[in-house]
């Protein structure tokens, strides 16, 4: 049971938030669970019509820049708590409009504190604002090393910038209003659902459609990833046991060139699709650097571990297979 009766999710039918929205509707069905979506581009509810008829959870088709609206919605369902995954993340749209990122990443992120504050008051004590952020913010790591919960913070694209920027107003809400926020910083996730422009679903489609599989410079940058389903996990633990004013850093463990996702990529797919081993590897295409690259990724998630108890618990290539069938049900229709 949860301990709170009421739980605005934000962006909850986005790719991490759909899988958010499913636990908690199905793990805590005492609790009403609203989701709060803008249905922008990377948004589906077909996600999560399992949770649809639920009675404990209702949809809300808003944008979290309304700040009067916010208030009203407060208002009307008296939510003591509020998981917030709404933004733009797409670090290539970030380079082309950064504005809309700032609208949204920031701008919507304080609408959402002050609408919080003014509802709960200050120095709130049973209400919980958690605020989902990205290991981008620390910017680019070499060889060696791993972020922590007190890297500091050297976010390198105009995505990354703005969700540093939130995750100050957060804690500055924390130190200033007392307000009970948690914090968590993840790496790149995977999983079903994800939207076909990141790497993964992008390249399980291109495969499938023999078309060219873009990798950015000579695909040496290295990523951390993160089963979709595991970070819903933790996310549901911080929630509800996560220590206010804390930050936790959320990593699966499971670090891999992108060239080498895309060579493992075609080898999986190009098997189930009957083909030959190797079949779509010439459609491997090296394009120009994205502006800005960072080279590595990597966290340490000693922390969760120790006072959650949370750890990664998906194999990687369990949860690729996973996503594989996933994107093949969906690419092959």
């Amino acid at each position: 049971m949860s301990k709170f009766s009421s739980i605005l999710v934000t962006g909850g039918a986005g790719f991490i938030g759909s899988h958010v929205i499913r636990r908690l509707v199905k793990g805590y069905p005492n609790t009403k669970i609203v989701n709060l979506d803008a249905l922008t581009y990377a948004a589906n509810l077909d996600l999560i019509n399992d949770c649809s008829q639920a009675p404990n959870y209702e949809f809300v088709h808003e944008n979290i820049t309304h700040f009067d609206v916010m208030g009203q919605l407060f208002e009307k369902h008296c939510f003591d708590a509020v998981v917030h995954l709404a933004a733009e993340s797409h670090v290539d749209n970030s380079i082309k409009n950064p504005f809309a990122f700032a609208e949204t990443n920031i701008q919507g992120t304080l609408a959402l504190l002050e609408t919080a504050r003014q509802a709960w008051g200050n120095h709130a004590k049973e209400q919980r604002f958690y605020h989902i952020s990205t290991d981008e913010v620390f910017g680019s790591l070499g060889p060696t090393g791993f972020f922590t919960e007190t890297t500091a913070y050297d976010p390198r694209s105009p995505y990354s910038a703005s969700k540093a920027a939130s995750d100050h107003f957060v804690r500055a809400y924390f130190h200033t209003y007392g307000l009970p926020v948690v914090l968590s910083n993840c790496s790149n996730n995977y999983g079903p659902g994800q939207h076909e422009e990141k790497l993964i679903p992008l390249m399980i489609k291109n495969v499938v459609q023999q078309k060219p599989l873009p990798v950015y410079g000579k695909g040496e940058n290295i990523r951390d990833w993160l089963f979709v389903e595991d970070h819903a996990a933790a996310i549901d633990l911080i929630l509800h046991n996560g220590q206010v004013g804390e930050t936790y850093a959320l990593g699966g463990n499971n670090e891999v060139k992108n060239i080498d996702i895309v060579h493992q990529l075609i080898e999986q797919v190009d098997q189930a699709l009957g083909r030959s081993s190797g079949y779509s590897q010439p459609l491997i295409t090296f394009v120009t650097d994205r502006l800005g690259h960072d080279f590595r990724y990597a966290i340490e998630t000693t922390k969760a571990q120790s006072t959650l108890g949370w750890k990664p618990k998906t194999p990687f290539q369990e949860g690729l297979a996973q996503t594989i069938s996933f994107y093949l049900s969906k690419f092959r229709e």
